[in-house]
């Protein structure tokens, strides 16, 4: 058994996905493309990764001339954890 959807209601749903479409588009940018988006999006999580490595690494130093741990710098400085 099929649901069945008339006509006029599939052509009205699309109309308002293409609406949408047109309105995430004018919000991106009319010439941008997925690509170009994607890889933006990438380079931007390298450079948050490596500064997150760095900060990393100085806790990790912070900690050691502490004498504590790592977690407890990260509750010391209210730090979230990823989990």
């Amino acid at each position: 058994m099929h649901a069945t959807t008339s006509t006029k209601k599939q052509k009205e749903y699309i109309d308002k996905l293409q609406g949408e479409i047109a309105v995430l588009q004018k919000k991106i940018g009319e010439d941008e493309s997925a690509e170009t988006i994607v890889s933006r999006h990438i380079n931007l999580l390298h450079r948050y990764n490596e500064a997150k490595d760095a900060t990393q690494l100085l806790i990790g130093r912070l900690a050691a001339s502490k004498e504590t741990t790592v977690r407890q710098i990260h509750n010391d400085m209210d730090l979230m954890d990823d989990q």
